[in-house]
């Protein structure tokens, strides 16, 4: 078994490839100095899906330049204790109350797509099965195993596991515009798999069960 499996079956017995805790602690650490402020004109509702743009970083600007996309990270609305928070999978699946999510973004920007009618009678449990993914590790390999859990991954999942439908298109890491990132894609892989199927915030946000009720744009109108 090789030691990158070994790694998922046994999750924290071997430590990350060295170039991938650096990129996600950076991250992290950017993140950690936003503060709260309240979201502008937006109305949440629970299993509301929000997308935003992160700090720049390696990480980030691959995940967005492979989408031709300004989404790089997305969470999915829950209530909780009378406030709003987002279930994110953001170093670990983790919740994020909803004024500091909303901050976070560059330029505090972020935009909300909504389930179709079809969902309505599902939203709770929708974020309860997200929520039962919460405290797994942050997937840096983006991969479909459950022992560690990516953003657009643990929306789709949650959705999924809740309805039986899937939403989002399926692509392998070919389908993308990898090649101007095949750097950070082999500081995390030593490879380039090109056959490895995810599912990106962009394909998320072209889901058709998905529309659109919020953006910067819209709002600043």
């Amino acid at each position: 078994m090789s030691r990158k499996a070994l790694s998922r079956s046994h999750p924290g017995k071997f430590p990350l490839h060295t170039g991938m805790k650096p990129l996600l602690t950076c991250l992290i650490v950017a993140l950690s100095t936003c503060s709260p402020s309240p979201p502008k004109s937006y109305l949440p509702r629970e299993a509301d899906i929000v997308f935003q743009s992160l700090p720049h970083s390696p990480l980030v600007d691959a995940i967005e330049g492979c989408t031709h996309s300004p989404y790089s990270h997305c969470g999915i609305l829950a209530f909780k204790a009378n406030e709003w928070v987002v279930i994110e999978a953001l170093g670990t699946v983790r919740e994020t109350s909803w004024p500091e999510w909303a901050q976070r973004g560059r330029k505090q920007h972020f935009t909300v797509y909504r389930l179709d009618l079809t969902f309505s009678n599902q939203t709770s449990d929708i974020v309860t099965r997200a929520r039962s993914y919460l405290g797994r590790p942050y997937d840096l390999h983006y991969s479909f195993d459950d022992e560690a859990i990516y953003c657009s991954e643990l929306i789709q999942k949650a959705i999924r596991g809740a309805t039986g439908r899937t939403i989002g298109k399926i692509q392998k890491l070919s389908d993308l515009n990898w090649k101007p990132f095949e750097t950070i894609i082999r500081t995390i892989e030593n490879d380039v798999p090109l056959d490895r199927e995810m599912i990106t915030p962009q394909s998320l946000a072209e889901a058709t069960e998905l529309h659109q009720v919020y953006s910067p744009i819209a709002a600043d109108d």
